[in-house]
C-alpha cells in the first residue's frame, strides 16, 4: 500500500510543478530567466517590470504564462516582447540588483 502511495504520489509531482508557483531564487541577483510570477513577487523586480512592461501583469491571459519567463514568453507574444524590450528589462534588473544588495 505504501509503495502505490509513493508512487502516486511521484506521479502527480510533475503535474503538481506545473501549477505550483515557482519560486524566486533566494540569494541570486533578478534576472529575465526568473519566472515572471517570482519577479512581481519581488518589490525591485515588481518595480522594474511596472516601468518597463507596465501593461503585462494586468493582460488577460496573465495566470495563463505568468510561470513562463519572459524569454519564454517572447515567441508567443506576437512581437509585442521583442529583442531590445527584453535586452531594456534584463539591464533595469541587472542594475535594481546591484542597487538592491
Amino acid at each position: 500500500m505504501r509503495l502505490f502511495l509513493s508512487l502516486a504520489l511521484l506521479l502527480a509531482s510533475p503535474a503538481l510543478a506545473q501549477t505550483t508557483p515557482a519560486p524566486a531564487p533566494a540569494a541570486e541577483k533578478l534576472s529575465i530567466d526568473w519566472p515572471i510570477e517570482a519577479l512581481m513577487a519581488d518589490p525591485v523586480g515588481k518595480a522594474v517590470m511596472d516601468k518597463e512592461m507596465p501593461t503585462l501583469m494586468s493582460h488577460p491571459a496573465y495566470e495563463q504564462f505568468k510561470s513562463m519567463s519572459l524569454r519564454q514568453l517572447q515567441p508567443y507574444s506576437g512581437g509585442a516582447i521583442t529583442d531590445e524590450k527584453i535586452a531594456a528589462v534584463e539591464a533595469a534588473l541587472e542594475a535594481a540588483s546591484k542597487a538592491k544588495s
